[in-house]
């Protein structure tokens, strides 16, 4: 999850760590002719190898059990991180732990996940949603530098997901076997997008690699002809929860629903949590 600031561009100036503590930045900088004003500019990270660090998750379960099926019992996540402390911090709750999505840098950079189960005619999925751009113009000239950043830091997401909510994965291990659909939401068509990225047993695994494991996957993925689930348009009981947690669009435009396609579907009306 990349995060963008505002910073003071000087010859000595070093970034601030980023969530995941990696070896690489990004700037896109611009200086003024006079060296008495400080140029201030968007900085926007690119990150080394996404590594998740379970001693840098804390985790917060907020009104859930871990006896009670997501099935039964609506289950969301909230993931946010300190740029103070590098530290991710993981809300489990019924709804958005909106709490921590209140501040000024939130707003700024709203480089928050949030998730949540739902089973679909009987069948569960994880939903997770990233906001790309739309809100302020610095998220907009940034969005595909953000759209490859949050790609390459969801593994490291799914994994605080799996680990911190481990004692419901092993209660049901079953749930390690569903499909985890990403929404990536923006103001620009190209990123503004659905994408399926498997079970969530294997969707932790790297974005991208020498190895040629991302293109390996893609494929697989590709291949097996995955559907987003649609709900019963009428009260049932193979659906669940009846009503998103996440205020976000989740619907898709009426061609992809016609057709059925699967991955990089576009979304439509573009919602924001203020």
């Amino acid at each position: 999850m990349g995060t963008l600031t505002f910073a003071p561009v000087l010859p000595t100036t070093k970034p601030r760590p980023s969530v995941f503590e990696q070896n690489r930045s990004f700037f896109v900088s611009k200086r003024r002719s006079k060296k008495k004003n400080q140029a201030i500019v968007p900085v926007a990270r690119l990150f080394g190898p996404a590594i998740f660090e379970a001693s840098k998750l804390k985790v917060l379960f907020l009104g859930v059990d871990d006896g009670k099926h997501p099935g039964k019992l609506p289950r969301t996540y909230t993931l946010t991180h300190s740029d103070i402390t590098s530290k991710l911090t993981l809300a489990i709750s019924q709804t958005i732990n909106n709490s921590q999505l209140q501040g000024w840098s939130n707003k700024l950079y709203r480089d928050e996940v949030v998730a949540e189960w739902k089973k679909v005619k009987g069948k569960m999925s994880l939903h997770v949603h990233c906001h790309i751009s739309g809100g302020h113009f610095l998220l907009d000239l940034c969005a595909r530098l953000r759209y490859f950043i949050f790609c390459k830091e969801l593994p490291v997401v799914l994994k605080a997901f799996v680990h911190g909510d481990g004692n419901l994965l092993k209660n049901y291990p079953e749930l390690q076997e569903a499909l985890v659909w990403v929404y990536f939401h923006s103001n620009i068509p190209e990123f503004n997008r659905v994408e399926c990225w498997g079970p969530l047993v294997g969707a932790g695994g790297p974005w991208s690699g020498d190895d040629g494991t991302e293109q390996v996957r893609k494929q697989e993925i590709s291949l097996c002809n995955w559907v987003l689930p649609e709900p019963c348009q009428e009260n049932c009981s193979c659906c669940f929860p009846p009503l998103s947690s996440i205020p976000w669009s989740q619907k898709l435009p009426r061609e992809n629903e016609q057709h059925g396609t699967q991955q990089g579907m576009p979304l439509t009306n573009l919602n924001t949590i203020e």
